[in-house]
């Protein structure tokens, strides 16, 4: 389980990595769409790790369960 727990967790790094760098080139690009997909960007980097955040302790108590 750890193994998965390392490839999520690397997936979860990779992610946020990337929605920041799509936040700095939606906040400098000049098309007409780029607010919206600015506003999307950010809104996706606060909302992913709560989500991760929320699996994890999700799968602790779980797991601290059936012990």
């Amino acid at each position: 389980m750890k193994k998965l727990q390392r490839i999520l967790a690397i997936l979860g790094v990779v992610l946020l990595l990337a929605l920041y760098a799509s936040t700095m080139i939606f906040a400098l690009s000049g098309s007409e769409n780029s607010l919206g997909w600015f506003k999307a960007s950010i809104a996706a980097t606060i909302i992913v790790p709560v989500l991760l955040y929320a699996y994890m302790m999700i799968y602790r108590y779980l797991k601290n369960r059936n012990k």
